[in-house]
């Protein structure tokens, strides 16, 4: 498909008029996908699909359109003149972008990973045996996912990697207040059934622990642990507008007082956009090259943005390979000293927590936070788990999670993809270590 790519971007480049400039960006997958529920496959089967994007320029103006590819050159040629018939025709009544950037340095390479999956029955068969006796719910997907980058000024890019990510829950419903949960994952780029089968055996002992009557504690401050699926959901909102250069010039950044107050974080904390291991393509819409890291917090102080070419026109600053959101695709926070199978010990007497969910902005200028537990959460007492407990919610600001109150970060960390698959799957991921924290908020 690559080379069909590029010869389709040829094609389209050969019948440019006067000074036209034609971006193409193309996105496809071939990924296997399995439902189960009640340990039982509900529904199994394979996406196959590939889709090209035209962006036409002239001057200053440009039309982008979007078309499905049937792989048959006798069947999309003819769509793809359509198209750009369209986006001439269209052309001469938008109004030019003072904005509009794209890259005139042809920078052409290809980033191809190894095929290290097992086959998809290999990998349910693993599952199935996890789910014998229990009521697993989850979906598995696995495949190649591709993006490519042509234009007519003669760069050519490609990306492909091939990645699993097994998204799942244990139901306990044994309870009159309704059905509880464990929920856990498994992503990577190879399968090891050892390591399955250690997510595996701690989400059965905290499904045990579920059956346990649950109890509820008052609204106060408490040691908590929070896990690497947890605190990944408070970058991931952190991510909303934190560290894209446009929200910093409008000060509608939420870290507008690390920016201009001196507000630091802990100096165990950095965060990178990390794309030369995550599982983003390494180029984006407009053609520029992201480098295989960008600085975003260092030692708990701000370091970078991320600049989209549209933010680098308007600011007057170099694009660094930012998407329009100008949001971390590739997320990486660095780990610490404390070894994952020590964390209830040192918790000593709080909460553990394994997931967050509904996170928003109670007050996004001081970062400040309000999110529920969700899934299994726990009362650790004297460094054991002693009883589930019922949904709380939280309201605290990043300056306190991840600056004055930051006790410890793990020392692994987990590889957390986004399990998204609207339209087709993201190539968005994380990271993350858990982070140990005292006097965390709880409001209700």
């Amino acid at each position: 498909m690559q080379q069909y790519f590029y010869d389709l971007v040829d094609y389209v480049s050969s019948g440019l008029k006067g000074g036209e400039v034609l971006l193409a960006s193309f996105s496809g997958e071939e990924s296997d996908f399995v439902r189960l529920n009640r340990s039982a496959v509900r529904q199994a089967g394979s996406v196959a699909q590939r889709y090209v994007t035209l962006e036409l320029i002239g001057g200053q103006r440009h039309v982008k359109a979007t078309a499905g590819l049937s792989g048959d050159a006798a069947t999309d040629r003819p769509r793809l003149d359509a198209l750009v018939a369209d986006a001439r025709e269209r052309l001469p009544f938008v109004p030019p972008d003072p904005y509009l950037l794209y890259s005139t340095d042809v920078r052409s390479g290809e980033r191809v990973g190894g095929n290290t999956l097992p086959a998809p029955d290999a990998t349910l068969d693993a599952i199935l045996a996890a789910g014998k006796g229990r009521d697993l719910v989850g979906i598995l997907a696995q495949g190649a996912v591709c993006a490519g980058f042509a234009n007519s000024l003669g760069q050519r890019n490609w990306f492909r990697t091939s990645s699993f990510h097994f998204d799942w829950s244990f139901y306990h419903d044994g309870d009159a207040e309704g059905p509880k949960a464990v929920k856990s994952s498994y992503a990577g780029f190879a399968w090891d059934d050892a390591a399955f089968r250690r997510k595996v055996d701690a989400a059965a002992a905290q499904l045990e622990i579920l059956s346990r009557p649950a109890r509820t504690v008052p609204p106060g401050n408490y040691r908590v642990y929070l896990a690497p699926a947890a605190l990944a959901e408070i970058l991931d909102l952190l991510a909303w507008g934190g560290f894209g250069l446009k929200a910093h010039r409008t000060k509608d950044t939420s870290l507008l007082r690390m920016i201009e107050g001196g507000q630091q974080l802990s100096p165990a904390v950095t965060i990178r956009e990390n794309t030369r291991d995550g599982i983003a393509p390494n180029f984006q819409p407009q053609g520029y090259i992201r480098p295989d890291a960008v600085t975003l917090i260092e030692g708990g102080r701000y370091r970078d943005c991320l600049v989209s070419p549209r933010s680098a026109r308007q600011y007057g600053a170099e694009p660094n390979g930012a998407s329009e959101s100008e949001s971390p695709d590739s997320f990486d926070m660095d780990g610490g000293e404390v070894p994952s199978a020590e964390v209830l010990q040192r918790l000593g007497t709080g909460v553990c927590i394994n997931h967050l969910w509904y996170l928003n902005y109670s007050d996004r200028p001081a970062c400040r936070i309000t999110g529920m537990t969700r899934f299994a959460t726990f009362w650790v007492d004297g460094g054991r788990i002693a009883a589930p407990l019922d949904v709380m919610r939280f309201d605290e600001t990043v300056y306190r999670v991840l600056g004055s109150n930051l006790q410890g970060l793990t020392r692994e960390r987990d590889f957390i993809p986004n399990a998204h698959t609207y339209g087709g799957r993201s190539t968005e991921s994380a990271r993350v270590p858990g982070a140990l924290v005292e006097n965390f908020a709880f409001t209700l």
